[in-house]
């Protein structure tokens, strides 16, 4: 494919996904960014990788998110909030929101990270979302970014907190260490105090020997979970590929 070719069906390719966001960037130089992994700024001179503007996106996301899940459920305790808004911003969630705006397809990778399935990788798709996030608070504004987050997650936040049943901290995060591997992680007792009527755990979760999150409860199943939700509170921030 000529330059002027391979130039026109990015151009293409960028109207595109503008339209499945529901916006229009005063400078389309922002998305480019935003879709631009550091594989592909590693081979090309003087590009700027997505991280900066994930970073942003990452706090914008979770600003957004607060608001909105508080709009929508004036009477849910905090602890029931705070549940919700992690399922949300998990890397799970995010990568769901990939898929449905097709994003690998539109995220500039390197030709090595390509070939290693870089466009199906939830970690890389994830963080796609969030640059996105963070370019549209840069280029929209905060209003615009906050209005691009309810519409890509504001029928998950509704589903997420109309459930009744507690949220199964375990399961997501296995499910978010699956997406990449088959092996879940594993539970370690770390500390157990108290007398046998009032005992307290503390537990940790490890995968790849790296300690993802600790938790503390009156059994070791509240403990376990504990220990999920705080690994899931930055699971949306960890590459699974380094673990």
């Amino acid at each position: 494919m000529k330059a002027t070719e391979a130039m026109a069906k990015r151009s293409d390719d960028l109207v595109r996904l503008q339209k499945k966001l529901g916006l229009t960037f005063k400078d389309v130089a922002v998305l480019e960014q935003a879709l631009s992994h550091r594989s592909y700024c590693h081979e090309t001179p003087g590009a700027q990788s997505n991280e900066r503007l994930e970073f942003l996106g990452d706090a914008v996301l979770g600003c957004a998110v607060a608001s909105i899940l508080c709009e929508l459920f004036p009477d849910l305790p905090e602890g029931q909030l705070t549940q919700i808004k992690a399922a949300a911003v998990s890397e799970v969630s995010l990568n769901k929101v990939a898929r449905e705006l097709d994003l690998g397809r539109y995220v500039k990778l390197s030709k090595g990270e390509e070939q290693a399935g870089g466009r199906e990788r939830p970690s890389i798709l994830a963080d796609a979302v969030e640059a996105i996030i963070g370019a549209v608070h840069l280029d929209r504004g905060a209003c615009c970014a906050r209005k691009l987050v309810d519409r890509l997650l504001g029928k998950p936040l509704q589903r997420l907190g109309q459930q009744e049943a507690p949220t199964d901290y375990k399961t997501m995060l296995q499910e978010v260490i699956q997406e990449e591997h088959k092996c879940p992680p594993a539970y370690y007792l770390v500390e157990e105090t108290g007398p046998d009527h009032d005992k307290s755990f503390v537990m940790e979760v490890r995968f790849g020997g790296e300690v993802l999150g600790v938790g503390r409860g009156k059994s070791k199943k509240e403990a376990e979970q504990g220990a999920a939700r705080a690994a899931l509170m930055r699971a949306h921030r960890i590459s699974c590929r380094g673990m």
